[in-house]
């Protein structure tokens, strides 16, 4: 469908439109959209009405929930409202302690078997690619140790971003010269961007999870870390607290939970201890 040529260039959402798509968004994914989300749904869906031909939310939203056909656009639609902001080495005190306090107390114990861990809300990557590094770095010294990384997120096109593995050099500004040496790849045709190193990408297994899913279709349930932070705070505290408990079903006995700094399990009734800001630990 062509853009007709009396479309107005920005396409307003009405009322009920904003009703229609939030409440789905809230009950499909678990993600708020109040009404001052409005203006942010209309920027970042604009280009897509217009490029149906469409001039009105209804049509769009017609068209996206008509039928099996059309949930590659309803992907691309929550692709485009989900936020993904993240950085290389974000709340640095959370790596400080796994790599200067719980990995050494993990790895002391005998028998254990290769540490599973889990990116959930992985974003652009930068979280599962710090992880990487911190677990290489810890492996260096203690060869004996193995691990498992799964990187998940609830945009096909963030874990697509994530999966290439490509960022500018001021995202990496942060990270050190000798381990961006170690870690990544200058681009010979374009200076300003690098790409993590094949062997490191390889490390992370990628999967599309929303966390409303029943058991979060995963197989596994013995994962020592999982990180989820700066996700929950989109989400309405119980479902924040059903997340939290389908954590704790997927952790390991003493197995760690990273938040975000502005995120707390405080009044939830969920089986978690505080070992630091943010840090918790699943109680058998």
């Amino acid at each position: 469908m062509s853009p007709a040529p009396d479309q107005p260039l920005f396409v307003r959402m009405d009322d009920e439109s904003f009703a229609r798509l939030s409440s789905y968004v809230t009950r499909e994914y678990g993600i708020k959209l109040p009404a001052n989300k409005r203006s942010m749904l209309e920027s970042r869906l604009n280009k897509k009405v217009k490029s149906l031909g469409m001039d009105n939310y209804k049509q769009f939203l017609d068209h996206i929930f008509s039928d099996e056909e059309k949930q590659g656009d309803l992907l691309h639609v929550i692709d485009l409202i989900t936020t993904n902001k993240t950085d290389f080495f974000r709340e640095p005190e959370h790596f400080k302690f796994l790599s200067g306090t719980f990995l050494p107390a993990w790895s002391e114990q005998a028998g254990r078997p290769a540490m599973n861990v889990w990116s959930a809300g992985c974003s652009s990557g930068e979280e599962p690619y710090t992880l990487v590094m911190v677990l290489e770095e810890f492996r260096r010294r203690n060869p004996v140790f193995h691990y498992s990384l799964l990187a998940s997120d609830v945009s096909i096109r963030m874990i697509q971003a994530a999966f290439k593995g490509v960022y500018t050099l001021d995202k990496i500004a942060a990270i050190s010269n000798e381990m961006r040496r170690a870690y990544f790849l200058r681009s010979k045709t374009q200076p300003d961007l690098v790409r993590v190193k094949p062997e490191y990408r390889k490390k992370i297994h990628y999967r599309r999870i929303n966390f409303m899913d029943d058991g979060f279709g995963l197989i596994k349930h013995d994962y020592d870390i999982i990180f989820c932070r700066n996700v929950l705070i989109y989400f309405d505290k119980a479902t924040q607290e059903r997340v939290i408990r389908k954590f704790a079903e997927h952790l390991r006995p003493g197995g760690l939970l990273f938040l975000g700094h502005s995120e707390s399990i405080m009044g939830m009734n969920v089986p978690f201890r505080q070992l630091r800001p943010t840090v918790y630990q699943v109680m058998a």
